[in-house]
């Protein structure tokens, strides 16, 4: 009898054990991380009679969880996959929609500003068509700092999203390696896993892959080793690393990501780093953010001193020189932190030919040990394309690199961003309306549209000087003189290099092509004039528009990249190639959400709860609770029936 009492014991033990499994399994089953969990139960050892071995009932060999490791490892490298898409997607078609708008872009305020430009050189003389284009100049600087501005913004946010991201990796990497040293403490007291500490840790291993790429290493006792990136060891067993942030050494206002280990702290390459948020946005902000806003200063540094060229070239209201229009931002120089502060090398830079800058930022280094003859490096950092030089100043790519002061150490490091901060930093330098440059300060030479002969004019070189119009008119005649008006100076005559001088108010002998020289002016007419044909030169005046024209024509010629690319063209490419750059991303970022949430759902239907199932679990379970019940009542039952034959 107590053989049956102790079978029957043991079988209402198991069903005890699979009622409360299943209970925990239903009550867990929207934790997550959670996996469900399965009674293993086995047959207890026989015992040998006479007639055989006679079982002896049940006993429960360990509740282990549904985990597969495998599909667990696919969840992990698809969410790492997955966040950093999405965080780059999402990053990116921000700046994509705010150069894109049509209302508040760069390309209306371009547009507006050389419209203004044209009515001025239709009207050159009208003081408020001037200051509608000193106000649409106004608005076409504030609105490229204000899309710096706003770049910049963006900038500030993946600094401070960084140091979110790097304070949650490590707050997880204590957690498991607390969870670490529980598993193992579990393990070797009992040999039993604790199940629910093992979900707790792998879940925050899910959550770790968010923030970074997450390879997991199991070890012996339960415990996981954690290895982030490219394999950096984060966690290993019950020992822990971190990441940290750290300023660039060459700028004080970008952070990136240090790895701390044994007391030591190593500032680490975006590439070292790939996947989760952390990933996402270092390769946001080295891919995109920094072309960018290079290319949006390279387009405000081009237009600036191209734009001031052409005015230079031309004369005021005033009869003065142009001036610039723009204030032109200098390249930014930062030195490294680990430079030689004895030595103080400080490089300066300069834009000597804004056709030829490029986007791209550069870093200037000295290396005599690799290379004695030529020790100054320049790397253009977009296609990272090396050029060596013996000594300074150079000029590579429209800037120039100079040594402005102090001297230079093996190692010193520098990095020149000509375009950078050019949109941030541009401003207008005039305020005065009639100090636009409109007319032109070369002389023109026009024949009269009434002459009937075939002879033309030359236009004075640069430089030549003229009050007021000079007339000149012809006489026919043998030979054919020249009547100049007002005429109170001599007149000098070369024909084949002799000179031939009159006094004022003389007619002068014509020949074709022979100079003729008086005052600053020196000039030609050739060809055969008819009789009273009339020939002007004019300085520039109030209705002078030919420096206006040719600084409205800007707006299309080619002025970036070596003269290739027009203004407008430059932008519409640069938001034409964010446009593509964000459709591709959020095509990658839909794909790598549907790998994870196919991982997701594989390894859910392995590990996550079927209430259906545990519903039916249950009933089995409590029948079979019943009926262990029922047998011992029944053993119960038999072993008084043998005390009362006793009796």
């Amino acid at each position: 009898m107590a053989d049956i009492l102790s079978i029957g014991k043991s079988a209402l033990a198991a069903a005890q054990v699979g009622l409360s499994t299943t209970g925990h399994n239903i009550a867990n089953a929207s934790t997550p991380g959670y996996s469900r969990q399965v009674v293993v139960q086995a047959a207890a050892q026989a015992q040998y009679s006479g007639s055989g071995y006679i079982g002896q009932g049940t006993e429960i060999a360990g509740v282990t969880r549904a985990f597969n490791e495998i599909l667990a490892r696919q969840v992990i490298s698809s969410q790492a996959a997955s966040a950093s898409s999405d965080i780059y997607a999402s990053r990116l078609g921000y700046i994509n929609n705010m150069l894109s708008d049509a209302s508040a872009g760069l390309n209306p305020a371009i547009s507006d500003f050389f419209s203004s430009v044209s009515n001025v050189a239709a009207n050159p003389s009208d003081i408020p068509s001037r200051q509608s284009m000193l106000s649409y100049a106004q608005s076409l600087v504030s609105r490229l700092q204000s899309t710096s501005n706003r770049l910049n913004e963006v900038r500030n946010d993946v600094n401070t999203e960084l140091t979110s991201s790097v304070s949650l990796v490590n707050t997880y990497a204590k957690q498991i390696a607390s969870l670490n040293n529980s598993i193992e403490i579990a393990i070797s007291s009992n040999g039993n896993p604790p199940n629910d500490l093992m979900d707790q840790r792998d879940q925050l291993v899910t959550e770790l892959s968010k923030q970074i790429k997450t390879t997991v290493v199991p070890q012996g006792q339960g415990s996981y080793n954690i290895y982030v990136g490219n394999g950096l060891p984060l966690v290993i067993g019950k020992s822990i690393m971190s990441l940290t942030t750290a300023s660039s050494p060459t700028d004080p206002s970008r952070l990136e990501i240090a790895y701390q280990s044994s007391g030591k702290s190593t500032v680490l390459s975006g590439n070292s780093l790939p996947g989760g948020a952390i990933g996402g946005l270092l390769q946001f902000r080295s891919e995109s953010l920094d072309a960018i806003q290079n290319q949006v200063g390279q387009l405000a540094l081009v237009l600036a001193d191209t734009f001031n060229a052409q005015h230079n070239q031309g004369i005021d209201l005033n009869g003065n020189a142009g001036g610039n229009l723009f204030n032109v931002p200098t390249p930014s120089v930062t030195s490294s932190i680990n430079n030689n502060l004895v030595t103080n090398a400080v490089v300066t830079s300069q834009i000597v030919d804004a056709r030829a800058v490029t986007s791209s930022d550069y870093r200037l280094q000295y290396d005599p040990n690799s290379d004695p003859a030529n020790p100054y490096k320049i790397t253009r950092l977009s296609d990272s394309t090396v050029q060596s030089f013996s000594s300074l100043p150079q000029t590579l790519d429209g800037v120039s690199f100079n040594l402005a002061s102090g001297s230079f150490t093996q190692g010193d490091d520098f990095v020149i961003r000509p375009t950078r901060n050019a949109a941030t930093n541009i401003s207008l330098a005039i305020t005065d309306a009639k100090k636009l440059a409109i007319g032109s300060a070369t002389l023109s030479a026009v024949a009269n549209t009434t002459n009937t002969g075939t002879a033309s004019i030359s236009v004075p070189p640069p430089g030549s000087t003229l009050t007021g119009d000079l007339g000149l008119t012809y006489t026919t005649g043998v030979p054919g003189t020249l009547m100049l008006s007002p005429s109170t100076q001599p007149v000098t005559v070369t024909v084949a290099g002799v000179p031939t001088v009159f006094p004022p108010g003389s007619p002068i002998t014509y020949t074709s092509g022979a100079t003729i020289s008086v005052g600053g002016l020196s000039f030609a007419i050739s060809g055969t004039p008819g009789d009273g044909d009339k020939f002007t030169l004019s300085s520039s005046g109030p209705s002078d528009n030919r420096n206006g024209l040719l600084l409205a024509g800007l707006q299309s010629q080619g002025t970036l990249n070596n003269s290739t690319t027009s203004y407008s063209t430059a932008f519409a490419e640069m938001v034409n190639g964010v446009g593509n750059k964000t459709r591709e991303l959020k095509i990658n970022s839909a794909s790598e959400a549907q790998v994870l949430e196919q991982a997701t759902n594989a390894m859910q239907s392995e590990s996550g709860v079927n209430l259906d199932e545990e519903a039916t679990n249950l009933l089995r379970y409590q029948q079979a609770y019943q009926a262990a019940g029922k047998m011992m009542q029944i053993a119960s039952q038999l072993f008084d029936t043998l005390l009362q034959l006793g009796r």
